[in-house]
């Protein structure tokens, strides 16, 4: 190790003690890697990481009080500037698109992730993303719906950044109230927002937003 070199601080949580010392001696084989945490639940991995303020977090999804997809949203939101690795037993489409939508730095199956560790860390810290192999086809799924979404209504890259906001909101089902509170906006400024969107999708009738948002959620 470069003594000049500064440490990589992590933290790891997983609620299975046994899988989580393993990964933790499995980055320890890299002295530049620091572990400065470890939990067994979401809301405690949450407070490390806003205390810890560490470069990295693993974060398991299925963990007690608050899953690793919720932490992420909160990391997110509170702009704590600390790169993700979701780490997951589910080969599943709708955890992954998830994922992807939180700008997860990697996604990692669990049964493979000793080995790949190590690699997903250097990627990660590189400024890339990592998945693992057995996930990248739920990736290219994903890009050729978004470019079939794209060829159906050509509109959607004539969205300003303000109404891909109001978009991505309306797919998670809030209200324009909901909306306006989230964007410090007022209502009557998100009903615009949805009425130009409308226009610019080519979306006629009573809830055709709400349907084409929710529909196309993991990809708009």
């Amino acid at each position: 190790m470069n003594p000049e070199k500064k440490l990589i601080r992590i933290i790891v949580a997983d609620d299975h003690p046994l899988f989580r010392s393993g990964l933790i001696k499995t980055i320890q084989e890299n002295p530049d890697y620091l572990i400065v945490g470890e939990s067994s639940t979401g809301a405690d991995a949450l407070e490390q990481v806003r205390n810890l303020k560490p470069e990295i977090v693993i974060l398991d999804i299925s963990m007690p009080e608050m899953n690793g997809l919720e932490v992420t949203k909160i990391i997110n939101k509170e702009m704590l500037n600390t790169k993700v690795i979701i780490l997951t037993m589910y080969k599943d489409e709708d955890y992954f698109n998830e994922a992807i939508n939180l700008d997860v730095s990697a996604y990692i199956l669990k049964d493979c992730a000793t080995r790949e560790i190590l690699n997903c860390l250097e990627v990660v810290l590189g400024g890339e993303y990592y998945f693992s192999p057995e996930v990248l086809k739920f990736l290219l799924k994903r890009k050729h719906k978004k470019s079939s979404l794209q060829n159906e209504h050509p509109g959607l890259k004539d969205l300003t950044v303000a109404e891909k906001q109001v978009l991505e909101r309306v797919a998670e089902n809030k209200t324009s109230k909901e909306i306006a509170d989230e964007l410090f906006i007022s209502v009557r400024t998100v009903q615009n927002h949805r009425n130009n969107i409308c226009n610019k999708l080519n979306l006629k009738g009573y809830n055709k937003l709400l349907q084409f948002a929710i529909f196309n959620r993991h990809i708009i």
